[in-house]
């Protein structure tokens, strides 16, 4: 599909409590809860981002400010629930701490950064099986400790990359937890880190004004786009994340809206909401704090099975 959007994206419209996907035309191709889910008592609270997961039949949805990880079949639009306790803040078993970037893996793991327990889990069953970092000690330590985590993006060959938020670091873990480098990035607020071939790093600066940034694994900043003011610039961007096309998607989060940037133009060429207006209705959102790309094929039928993680 020809333009700045060659698909459709997926966005956690936090503040509206809904996930929807829309098109490069900003309609809107498939949402939840409808009406018809609330209707049922299907809802949510506090979705922070939204995955699809391997196989294409579901979503993952963290609740941040829940304390809970669910799953949203797209189909049915069935909400299973898969760790938390919806409302309790803890540490314990069962329980999670402002969850984050939570993705379902091919093997079927969940893995979550428990962003204020300072630690990366990957549950089965209910069940943490494996952790990056001990409960509660928050410090830049890796492996053995983390600071306050925000990103665990998964990577080929199992690993995952991590950000910590105090001393803006960005780790590499292989799939044993091994750390294989640590760098500090040179942002105030390192968030969701993706990597891209070459061994870059783009990442979203969660800061006003913010910035998209693209970074080597020493640090160096190989491109970024963050104007310091004007309709352009970014405040609280959350996510980053490069499109098939090679334009950057970014979630900025408290101007209310979704925005794709052309980095060889070094600007915005769409976007999805209205900046400082947030609203529910056509091309509105409030706080939009999560995002995925979905193909679109004939007829923009969403391609769900196509999404994969790495």
């Amino acid at each position: 599909m020809p333009g700045p959007l060659p698909g459709a994206l997926l966005v956690a419209d936090r503040g509206n409590d809904r996930m929807l996907l829309v098109d490069v035309h900003r309609r809107i191709l498939w949402r939840f809860p409808t009406a018809r889910d609330r209707d049922r008592g299907l809802r949510l609270f506090f979705d922070d981002d939204t995955f699809v997961e391997p196989g294409g039949r579901a979503i993952v949805s963290n609740e941040e400010e829940n304390h809970t990880i669910l799953s949203v079949n797209i189909a049915t639009h069935r909400v299973t629930h898969l760790y938390g306790l919806p409302g309790v803040r803890g540490s314990g078993p069962g329980l999670l701490n402002t969850p984050d970037d939570a993705y379902v893996l091919s093997d079927g793991m969940l893995t979550v950064a428990d962003a204020y327990n300072c630690r990366i889990l990957f549950i089965r069953g209910h069940r943490i099986v494996r952790q990056i970092g001990t409960t509660g000690v928050c410090a830049h330590d890796p492996p053995r400790t983390l600071g306050a985590v925000n990103g665990d993006t998964p990577l080929p060959g199992g690993g995952v990359l991590v950000t910590e938020i105090q001393g803006s670091w960005v780790d590499e873990f292989g799939p044993t937890g091994r750390l294989r480098w640590s760098v500090q990035a040179p942002v105030s607020y390192p968030s969701d880190p993706q990597p891209l071939p070459g061994g870059r790093i783009l990442l979203a600066d969660y800061a006003s004004p913010g910035a998209a940034i693209v970074m080597n694994r020493r640090g160096k900043v190989l491109w970024r786009y963050g104007p310091t003011s004007g309709w352009g610039a970014l405040d609280h961007p959350s996510l980053a994340m490069m499109l098939p096309n090679g334009d950057v998607a970014i979630n900025d989060d408290y101007k209310d809206r979704v925005v794709i940037v052309d980095p060889r133009k070094g600007a915005i060429v769409w976007q999805y909401g209205h900046a400082f207006m947030p609203g529910s209705g056509p091309n509105e959102l409030n706080t939009p704090d999560g995002m995925d790309f979905v193909p679109l094929g004939r007829h923009e039928r969403p391609l769900w099975a196509l999404v994969h993680h790495p």
